[in-house]
């Protein structure tokens, strides 16, 4: 963008540069490398839409073009931040997983790179520790959205971006609503014998992600080593074993079920327009399968945010991030091999716990 400071568009410049000369050079002639100038003068993406959501789509957009629809194998969009390394079986890996039927769209498994210097170290995994908790939470409360939404790692085939609309041009958080709309289509798959390490440095680009929540942990603006109540997904739990079951029920029994899981359910529910929504529901849809379809679409994995952020400010606040742990741990079967003697414990011990997640997640 025009407006981006002196040092990035060097920074872009000299990188165009360095792929414009590994092109010409073909020292490889088995890669094919493709690049699009969105940063020099005249090409500068748009001040309204500009950021990592329409850089996205420029490279995936632009990769529709150049499949070969004649061939029997899969196109398939793949997402990498240039920041980022991989295992060497990366490609491999992807490629063996949806050689398999009925496999549209899938996440590789990733593993923030840990800097060498420990005050570094702590910021990074209190971050990943954060991600990892949420997914691990939904996936104790069976919800259809435990997945990451981490850009680096998302893949689909070009059908299913098709049918999505294609990529977003929100200017963060575009892979969470990406990840969120293939959910709602097809299986979001894990492949899980490959790593994506993404960078664990600081950035000023995004509003949200690594780069933005190393920054804030440095600033001390906000306390860190906090995270969603453990009960807060026992409620969500509770209502998808309802609300996700294979029968269908009219609005005035969700509620009143909603009622008898939590109070701040129901309201949180009643805010959200469900009575009208769920009379739609069944007003339009013309079978069962299709009503179970729409449920999934109105509770999806947004609003699942939406309630857990409800539910942090109506009865269940955040809580101390290794007693999360320990409670989630606890109601999950897994118990730590190692006692925790600090509220905030050392860099090992807290890297332990991480590793936990990683496992588990």
């Amino acid at each position: 963008m025009k407006s981006s400071n002196a040092e990035a568009k060097t920074d872009n410049w000299k990188s165009i540069e360095h792929l414009r000369k590994i092109i010409l050079e073909k020292k490889n002639p088995e890669i094919n490398i493709g690049l699009v100038d969105a940063s020099s003068s005249g090409f500068e993406l748009p001040e309204k839409d500009g950021g990592v959501g329409l850089a996205r789509k420029i490279g995936m957009d632009l990769a529709l073009t150049q499949f070969n629809y004649s061939n029997s194998g899969k196109n398939i969009l793949i997402c990498l931040d240039a920041d980022c390394t991989v295992s060497n079986n990366y490609l491999e890996s992807i490629i063996q997983t949806f050689k398999q039927p009925n496999i549209h769209a899938a996440y590789v498994q990733y593993e923030h790179m840990l800097p060498e210097n420990e005050s570094e170290q702590l910021a990074i995994i209190c971050y990943e520790i954060f991600l990892r908790y949420y997914v691990l939470g939904l996936q104790y409360a069976n919800s259809p959205f435990a997945f990451p939404t981490i850009g680096s790692t998302m893949i689909c085939d070009f059908e299913s971006y098709i049918k999505v609309g294609g990529m977003n041009k929100k200017k963060a958080a575009e892979d969470f609503y990406f990840m969120e709309k293939l959910a709602k289509i097809t299986e979001i798959k894990e492949i899980s014998d490959a790593k994506v390490y993404p960078s664990n440095r600081g950035s000023w680009r995004v509003p949200f992600g690594t780069g933005q929540r190393v920054n804030r942990f440095f600033a001390g603006t906000h306390k860190e080593y906090l995270l969603y109540n453990p009960k807060s997904f026992d409620v969500l739990k509770s209502w998808l074993k309802i609300y996700n079951s294979e029968e269908i029920f009219d609005a005035e029994y969700y509620l009143k079920s909603a009622t008898a899981i939590h109070k701040s359910l129901y309201d949180f529910l009643v805010q959200n327009s469900f009575e009208d929504s769920w009379n739609k529901i069944l007003k339009n849809s013309k079978s069962d399968e299709q009503k179970q379809k729409q449920k999934q679409i109105w509770f999806d994995g947004f609003r699942t945010l939406k309630l857990i952020h409800y539910l942090r400010d109506n009865g269940f606040p955040l809580v101390n991030m290794f007693e999360a742990l320990d409670e989630i741990f606890e109601i999950t079967k897994h118990k730590l091999q190692f006692k925790r003697r600090e509220i905030i414990p050392s860099v090992e011990d807290q890297l332990k716990h991480l590793n936990i997640l990683r496992e588990q997640t």
